[in-house]
């Protein structure tokens, strides 16, 4: 019971100089969880003594490491440009920078300047996606998820809303269309198969309870062989015929023409949007390579009804969100993809791809790695199913230690048939530098 004795008391151990400049109150929460283990340990007689300077010290190191930050900046060697548990799309430094200049000060979020009272927020980005998409009016929420959820509610409570069975989607985390709607006060109509959806189906499936017929971006998936879904314009027509709001669920919007026939059954943003549909929601952070925003462009009518829906509160976006959402709208304006990252990425063409890896190939050494090209996805739920070329370097030996010695340096590569890779699809050409320095300092150990 000596050894207890020992154990320093927390009102005293706050005061050492140790500390000096830190937390006392962080310190003494630390400190008691600390010593209780050391009680534990001592009463259990896990150990029979412990060295006090050392506790010190450890207590100090906890107290810092609480001070690291949580979210880190990671080396996507993937080769897939939209990966969603590392952010989806990057942001250009220089548009980060534009909006700085909103986001770290006082700004206009909602005050009329002109007229001296309250404006709207929405509106700092409305007139540019209006320009850009040639509709009434647009909404930004703050995900795809909130979008959909919004218009049902709002257009669909109580109401039935006409989907295709093989549209019923579950995205990522679980999250299920049909669930989304019951939650939103929607009653669901499915209609045609897994399969096949005709326009018959839908419109046989029209009654009187019946407000919105929806089509939804098969996110994650596609159905392949003896399929059918029904074409956005004859949704649109069943949709004028029996008075109804026609929505897409577009999921990932693009605009510019995709390369490698990407865009093929892949309808882009102007596509869809030549139909002149009620509404049209998509994410920011996807294929249109932003931020994460809910984007729902439309009918004025319909959009002034979403904003008058008491959910709309919670559900708006901050100043950050709209501040870089504007940045990234006027670099499309401009038709300047460069400073829009993921699609930079992906309108790299094989030959420059090539370029880059044989160059960090001679950095290293034939010995220490070699020249492949391969294929990569998308991802971040996009293009489903739809595979393009890429070239990489297959770092030599064994596959799983490369794979995670370089994960533990901060760069994310793959395995691909047993060889780890290092995908230059997803490497912006800032980070090569640093990437050399890791292989040489894992490969020449």
């Amino acid at each position: 019971m000596s050894i207890l004795r020992k154990l320093p008391k927390i009102d005293r151990l706050v005061l050492n100089p140790i500390f000096n400049g830190l937390n006392s109150n962080l310190i003494a929460q630390i400190s008691r969880t600390k010593i209780e283990k050391l009680r534990e340990d001592i009463l259990s007689k896990k150990i029979e003594d412990f060295n006090e300077d050392e506790l010190f010290k450890e207590i100090e190191a906890t107290y810092n490491k609480l001070f690291e930050p949580s979210l880190k900046p990671l080396i996507n060697a993937t080769g897939v440009i939209l990966h969603t548990n590392m952010g989806r799309s990057l942001i250009h430094k220089e548009l980060l920078e534009n909006a700085s200049k909103v986001i770290c000060n006082y700004s206009n979020l909602e005050y009329n300047q002109t007229a001296g009272f309250r404006g709207e927020r929405y509106e700092h980005v409305s007139e540019h996606l209006k320009h850009l998409l040639h509709v009434e009016d647009v909404l930004v929420v703050n995900n795809n998820a909130s979008a959909v959820f919004l218009i049902l509610n709002t257009f669909a409570k109580n109401h039935e809303a006409i989907v295709s069975r093989g549209e019923l989607v579950e995205i990522g985390g679980s999250f299920r269309i049909p669930e989304v709607m019951k939650q939103s006060g929607a009653i669901l109509h499915e209609v045609g198969a897994t399969n096949k959806t005709k326009k018959a189906d839908y419109e046989n499936a029209i009654n009187e309870n019946t407000s919105m017929l929806m089509k939804v971006h098969q996110s994650n998936f596609s159905i392949e062989g003896f399929s059918e879904d029904t074409n956005y314009a004859d949704i649109k027509e069943l949709c004028k015929k029996n008075n109804l709001i026609d929505y897409y669920d577009l999921g990932s919007g693009y605009i510019p023409e995709l390369p490698y026939n990407l865009g093929n059954n892949e309808p882009s943003l102007p596509t869809v949007l030549k139909d002149n549909p009620s509404l049209v929601s998509f994410s920011g952070d996807k294929l249109f390579g932003s931020v994460q925003a809910g984007i729902i462009a439309g009918k004025k009518e319909y959009i002034d009804k979403l904003k008058k829906n008491q959910l709309l509160r919670m559900l708006r976006v901050d100043k950050i969100t709209l501040s870089i959402l504007e940045e990234t709208i006027k670099a499309y304006l401009k038709e300047d993809y460069t400073q829009i990252p993921t699609l930079w990425m992906l309108f790299q063409s094989e030959e420059s791809l090539h370029v880059r890896a044989s160059n960090m190939q001679k950095a290293l050494g034939d010995s220490i790695c070699e020249v492949i090209k391969s294929t990569t996805v998308m991802g971040g739920g996009t293009l489903p199913n739809r595979e393009f070329p890429t070239v990489a370097l297959h770092v030599k030996g064994k596959a799983s230690q490369l794979e995670k010695k370089f994960r533990e340096k901060g760069l994310i590569g793959r395995i691909e048939n047993d060889m780890f890779l290092i995908d230059f699809r997803s490497i912006l050409p800032q980070f090569e530098k640093k990437v050399i320095s890791i292989a040489k300092e894992i490969t020449f150990l």
